[in-house]
């Protein structure tokens, strides 16, 4: 009953403020958000109109016509074709003291048989003053109840969120994503992309917005691409052959970009891979940004995103410490076959009993889990002592080795030999330690274009030489 009277005080709050008189518009789950409206009482002073367009003819007759209808490009055309409804026919009669918005949801909740992914995207486009340029606010939902009407509910107190968020919260960003599961639990609906644009959110970087959807718990990875945008995972993955590469990226180095050149080498040579387009990824866990302690030091990270943005690379931002956890995100999301590459190290690391203890079946239900469906390790060599350790003669603890050796020989790690053996001294934090002292030796050991921006940004506490 709280989460009821919580949902009606936002939805009373907006039906009472006089500013704001606009449209909602929900295909495919009911009208959801609107009967909160209804219900709280002064709808009038809000609502212009509400509809549902469930037929795909009508649909496409209001707003155009559509390859998929549940998509981002289906509500982008809800929102404009609503909005500018309402400024076409009520700017003359009341724009001099209304600021007009449309909320618009597109989704497929379970159907009756069952088993359908139930997802969907909402948002708001709005006017934050009269007169003002149009800001919007786009969220991918996932709803996780397991009966539609649930789904429903779940959906109608989001859709509430979002609008009181949008018109009260828009110059705070950050708590503008905490309220939107307001009364609900991420058992319930997961956002896995946010995008806010227009001018209220001109100074807003969407790559932090996506970092604070999984920092908060809203959702278990976001992604964005080289071109800085956010993207929608499970649009991204979907039959794609994926090969994930986790660091720190604290600088991407020539050894992170060997890595994964030798690893899509080995990996398109996959008869399983064949035809398939191959998504090349690069992971950012929440544990190695928290690595330093306390909360996530947004420059840093910031400067991480933009030096993979410099390489040409997808960032995907996880919740997933566990590479079992990763890899059961990815199989969801994409039939494909799925690599990940490491160092040995990692690997060596992996065949530690201590990480696997928070699993009743410990190491090897980890591994169980992480092995099926095909998935490979592509395992770059390690320098030590002058000596190269590979796949070939890596040693685990003398328990392990028989399964280390099992797995081995059913193909499960492959061994990067088309490594390049000048790279194989280099490591992130020896380059962190020379840009610090000055040493300019470190621009060796980075990518060309991540130099140039670590020199023009002055990341990492780069300084640039006293000119004489």
């Amino acid at each position: 009953m709280e989460a009821a009277t919580d949902t009606l005080q936002k939805a009373l709050r907006i039906n009472l403020d006089p500013r704001w008189y606009g449209t909602i518009a929900e295909i495919g789950a009911g009208q959801e958000v609107a009967r909160w409206f209804f219900r709280a009482g002064g709808a009038a002073g809000t609502v212009a109109k509400s509809m549902s367009a469930y037929d795909m003819a009508v649909s496409d007759a209001v707003y155009g016509k559509s390859d998929r209808y549940v998509s981002m490009g289906r509500l982008q055309a809800m929102l404009d074709r609503e909005f500018q409804l309402n400024v076409e026919r009520l700017g003359d009669e009341r724009g001099d003291e209304t600021a007009f918005f449309a909320f618009a949801d597109t989704v497929v909740a379970r159907s009756y048989g069952g088993g359908n992914e139930c997802h969907g995207w909402m948002g708001v486009k709005f006017q934050s003053h009269p007169h003002d340029e149009a800001s919007q606010v786009i969220l991918h939902v996932r709803m996780l109840d397991a009966e539609a009407a649930l789904q429903q509910e779940a959906l109608g107190v989001v859709g509430v969120n979002l609008l009181h968020a949008a018109f009260f919260l828009h110059h705070e960003p950050e708590r503008l994503v905490e309220s939107l599961l307001d009364r609900l639990t991420t058992g319930r609906i997961e956002i896995d992309m946010i995008q806010l644009k227009g001018i209220e959110f001109r100074s807003v970087d969407n790559r932090l917005m996506a970092l604070k959807l999984v920092q908060v718990g809203l959702s278990g990875a976001a992604m964005f691409g080289p071109d800085r945008e956010v993207l929608q995972p499970s649009e991204v993955l979907r039959k794609k052959a994926i090969l994930v590469e986790r660091g720190s990226f604290r600088p991407p180095t020539v050894v992170n970009i060997d890595m994964l050149e030798s690893a899509r080498a080995k990996f398109e040579a996959d008869p399983a891979v064949t035809g398939r387009e191959v998504l090349v990824l690069t992971e950012l866990t929440m544990a190695n940004l928290l690595a330093g302690g306390g909360d996530v030091d947004r420059r840093d990270f910031l400067a991480r995103a933009e030096l993979l943005a410099a390489c040409g690379m997808t960032v995907l931002i996880s919740d997933y410490v566990d590479y079992h956890r990763l890899a059961a995100y990815l199989a969801w999301r994409t039939d494909g076959r799925i690599g990940m590459v490491m160092g040995v190290p990692s690997l060596i690391d992996l065949f530690e009993e201590a990480n696997h203890a928070h699993l009743s079946g410990g190491l090897l239900e980890s591994f169980g889990r992480l092995f099926k469906n095909g998935l490979r390790l592509f395992v770059y060599p390690m320098l030590r002592d002058g000596e190269v350790t590979t796949v070939d003669n890596v040693a685990v603890g003398a328990d392990l080795q028989p399964l280390y050796d099992y797995l081995a020989r059913r193909g499960s790690f492959v061994d990067l030999d088309n490594y390049k053996p000048e790279y194989l001294p280099i490591l992130s934090r020896d380059v962190l330690l020379r840009i610090a002292k000055g040493d300019s030796m470190w621009e060796s050991m980075v990518p060309a274009e991540v130099g140039a921006l670590i020199k023009q940004r002055g990341f990492f506490g780069y300084r640039r030489p006293d000119r004489e």
